[in-house]
């Protein structure tokens, strides 16, 4: 056992291309959940299970997350910085941390949302010696991520998103406990492409077996665009809002404080969150599972539900946008529409159907009056649909979409 304090490493270099165009401008961990950045969560998880020093592993767009959390104070932490400056996989990740650990800490992915009871609960194991340890779920689509094979509570296998259907739902839920030994082991591990953590985790679990941490709470993920609407939904629904508290951050993402329309001007759920300077217009309806960010304004009889939208965005009277994602400084037009409903959508050429997910709409883009995105349609940044433009698919960065 040791009496050194643990730190907590957070892996937040990665990109998340697979998310795109939300990723073109901000980190996956800095996307907004319920009008808060995903990685906030996982911070205040590690806050919450006692401990107070955490090294953040930033790198694609890192500017965006050391603006928000700075030094940790807000969150009674102390916080420093390591570049990953080529995201070269998890595994390069965590040896970035080498010379800012002791001999044991901790490991979270930055953009996995989970109970502080984990985070406490892998700390402890690690105290006590009995390192690598790693926090195992229960999912209902295994084969998406790291799926484990256990004996006797001990891990004895990892296998990343495999191919032939899978037996139980165990997977790797993505947070370890290690000793100072895990660089060296890193380091001895030879993939092809990438060094992943679990590659070295499924080679120490074959030879020597790793001890598994059962965990049952919450556990989200978001790898695609339409898994943000769902998380948004959990955590709104969770927050249980209709205006929203807490505090704007500096990226404008926290939710916060009344607005200057009340009930008289427009119908809000309970499960909505609103951030600051949100305003409505007369007979506006938004409806449940909606995060409103910072200076959104939706217009007179709009229709907003089942909905993400970030800072500064304006939706026009008499516009419907349901199950979509709208992006930063974006303009839904009057009378527009986004029906919302199921789509196939294929991602790095592999196909998912019936997913739900109207349309997203990318930062500074513009969708003019009356047009009408189908089901899955997603805009780039700063492309323009004119007025009456019927859409699906996807359209480019910078586009420019014209009638006829």
């Amino acid at each position: 056992m040791t009496s050194e304090p643990v730190t907590a490493v957070v892996l937040a270099a990665g990109e998340g291309r697979r998310l795109a165009p939300l990723t073109n401008r901000r980190p996956k961990p800095m996307l907004p959940v319920a009008n808060r950045p995903i990685l906030e969560y996982v911070v205040e998880a590690v806050a919450d299970a006692g401990i107070d020093r955490v090294v953040l592993v930033v790198g694609y767009r890192g500017e965006r997350i050391r603006n928000h959390f700075g030094d940790g104070r807000e969150w009674d932490l102390e916080i420093e910085y390591v570049e990953q400056s080529h995201q070269l996989g998890t595994g390069h990740a965590v040896l970035q941390a080498e010379d800012a650990v002791g001999d044991r800490f901790v490991v979270l992915n930055g953009d996995r949302i989970v109970d502080a009871s984990i985070v406490r609960d892998v700390r402890d194991a690690t105290v006590d010696g009995r390192s690598p340890v790693m926090a195992v779920t229960d999912v209902e689509h295994p084969r998406e991520y790291g799926v484990v094979s256990l004996e006797g509570g001990r891990v004895v296998g990892v296998e990343e998103k495999p191919e032939a259907p899978v037996a139980a739902g165990r997977i790797n839920a993505g947070v370890y406990g290690f000793s100072a030994a895990i660089f060296d082991a890193v380091r001895d591990t030879s993939p092809a492409g990438e060094l992943g953590i679990t590659d070295t985790l499924d080679r120490l679990a074959r030879e020597s077996s790793i001890e598994a941490v059962e965990y049952h709470g919450d556990w989200y993920d978001v790898s695609h665009l339409w898994d943000l609407l769902a998380v948004n939904a959990s955590l709104v629904g969770a927050a249980g809002a209709g205006g929203g508290s807490g505090d704007d951050g500096p990226d404008g993402t926290g939710d916060a404080g009344a607005t200057d329309a009340g009930p008289a001007h427009a119908a809000v759920a309970d499960d909505v969150v609103v951030g600051a300077d949100v305003r409505f217009g007369p007979g506006a309806v938004v409806g449940g599972s909606t995060a409103l960010g910072r200076n959104v304004h939706v217009g007179a009889t709009a229709v907003v539900e089942n909905a993400v939208v970030l800072p500064d965005t304006v939706i026009e009277p008499g516009a419907v946008v349901r199950d979509a994602i709208v992006a930063g400084n974006a303009r839904i037009g009057a009378n527009a529409t986004v029906a919302g409903g199921t789509a196939t959508l294929v991602v790095d050429g592999e196909a998912h159907e019936d997913v739900r997910l109207g349309g997203v709409v990318g930062d500074n883009a513009t969708v003019g009056g009356g047009a009408t995105l189908d089901a899955g349609t997603v805009i780039g940044d700063d492309a323009t649909v004119d007025p009456g433009v019927a859409l699906d698919g996807r359209i480019e960065t910078g586009a420019v979409v014209r009638r006829g």
